[in-house]
C-alpha cells in the first residue's frame, strides 16, 4: 500500500482544476492500493469568499490559517510515502514547504500544474494581495520534484528546462458523468460559454462578434454560465449561475459551445477544459487556436478553430444554419474526448506515475 498526501490549494470537490485533474481518479487509485489523504490550503469559509471583491481581513486570516496548518502537517509527514502537490503547497511566499518536504523530510514530490503559473496572473478581486504571490517559485518546485505532471505540451516544455522527469496528462473528463442529455424543445439556437470570474474577460473578447451574430440571427440566444454575470448594452445575455449540482443539465442546453482566448503566454498554458466539456456533451465547439486547443481540435473534423473575428463569424454562421453539421461535429467531438481526454484513456498513466 502506497500512502500519498495530496496538498491542494482549495477544498476538495470545489475547484475545477482539482476536480478534473486528479480528484476524479481517487476511487480508481484507492482500488489499486494507493491510500490517499488530502490537505487543502484554504478552508471552506475562505474559499467561498476568496474570489469575491473585498473581505480583505477574512482572506488574510484564512491565508494565515493555511500557513499554520501547513506547518502542523509537517509533524505527520513521515506517515506518507509521497507528497502530491497541485500548483503549490502554500498560496503565498517562496517554495519553503516544498524545500522542507524534500530536503529535510526526504519525501518524494509529485508536482502537478495546469496553468502557466510561473507568470503573475492575479484575479481582479485579489489585486491588493498580489504582492504575496511569488510565481518564480514554480521553477524551484519543479527542480525539487521527483516527478512533474504537466497539463499540456506548453507547460511540459517549460518544466523540462528544470526537470527531465516530466509527463503530460491532460485535464480529463469523466465521460460517464458528462453524458449528453436531451435538449429542451425550443425555437432558439443557443450559443454558450462557461467559466468563472477569473475568465469572464475571455468571454468579452467576442462581444463584437456576438453582437453581430444576434443582430443577423434573431433566433440566437447567448448563454453565459459563470459565478459572476457580465452585463452589456450590445446584446442580451441569459445568465445562469454555475451550480455543481446542475452543471451537466445547464451545459446540455447549449447548441454551440465557444472558447475564445487571447494569444498570450498565460492562455497558451490553458488546458482546453471548457472546450472538452462541450465536446463530451456532443456540443459542437469553436475554440481560439491557442496552446493545446490546436491539439484538441482538428478544424472542420471534430470542431472549429477561429483566430479572427471573421473566422468566428463564418464558423458560427455555418453552425447556426446547419443542424446536421452541429450533430456531426458534436459526435466526433465526444469521440475525441473518449479516445484522448477521458478518465478511461488516462487513468493508467496516473496509477503508474503515483506507484513508481
Amino acid at each position: 500500500m502506497t500512502k500519498i498526501l495530496f496538498l491542494t490549494p482549495y477544498p476538495i470537490n470545489s475547484a475545477p482544476s482539482q476536480r478534473f485533474r486528479f480528484e476524479q481518479y481517487f476511487t480508481y487509485l484507492t482500488n489499486n492500493n494507493i491510500e490517499i489523504q488530502t490537505a487543502p490550503f484554504l478552508d471552506e469559509a475562505t474559499w467561498k469568499i476568496f474570489y469575491l471583491r473585498g473581505y480583505l481581513l477574512k482572506k488574510t486570516l484564512g491565508i494565515l490559517k493555511g500557513v499554520i496548518n501547513r506547518h502542523l502537517l509537517l509533524l505527520k509527514i513521515h506517515q506518507f510515502d509521497k507528497v502530491f502537490i497541485h500548483r503549490e503547497a502554500a498560496m503565498i511566499g517562496p517554495a519553503y514547504f516544498e524545500w522542507l518536504i524534500v530536503k529535510v523530510f526526504r519525501k518524494k514530490i509529485i508536482f502537478d500544474f495546469d496553468d502557466a503559473i510561473w507568470l503573475k496572473d492575479v484575479s481582479d478581486a485579489n489585486e491588493n494581495l498580489s504582492w504575496l504571490k511569488l510565481p518564480n517559485k514554480t521553477k524551484s518546485i519543479i527542480k525539487y520534484a521527483h516527478t512533474v505532471i504537466a497539463g499540456n505540451t506548453h507547460l511540459a516544455n517549460f518544466a523540462l528546462q528544470f526537470n527531465k522527469n516530466v509527463s503530460i496528462i491532460p485535464t480529463t473528463i469523466d465521460t460517464s458523468y458528462h453524458l449528453p442529455l436531451q435538449k429542451k424543445p425550443t425555437d432558439k439556437i443557443k450559443i454558450g460559454w462557461t467559466g468563472s470570474s477569473t475568465t469572464n474577460k475571455h468571454f468579452e473578447l467576442l462581444k463584437k462578434v456576438l453582437a453581430t451574430i444576434t443582430s443577423k440571427f434573431p433566433q440566437v440566444e447567448i448563454i453565459m454560465i459563470s459565478n459572476v454575470a457580465i452585463y452589456n448594452n450590445e446584446f442580451d445575455i441569459k445568465f445562469k449561475k454555475w451550480n455543481q449540482q446542475t452543471e451537466i443539465e445547464d451545459l446540455s442546453q447549449i447548441d454551440i459551445g465557444i472558447m475564445p482566448l487571447p494569444n498570450d503566454e498565460w492562455a497558451k498554458g490553458k488546458c482546453g477544459f471548457k472546450g472538452l466539456q462541450y465536446m463530451a456533451l456532443e456540443i459542437p465547439t469553436i475554440m481560439s487556436p491557442v496552446g493545446v486547443n490546436t491539439e484538441i481540435i482538428h478544424d472542420g473534423e471534430n470542431g472549429f478553430l477561429a483566430a479572427t473575428e471573421e473566422d468566428w463569424l463564418d464558423k458560427l454562421d455555418l453552425l447556426i444554419q446547419s443542424e446536421e453539421l452541429r450533430k456531426k461535429l458534436g459526435k466526433t467531438g465526444r469521440q475525441t474526448v473518449i479516445d484522448k481526454y477521458s478518465i478511461e484513456a488516462n487513468k493508467n498513466k496516473y496509477l503508474t506515475l503515483l506507484s513508481t
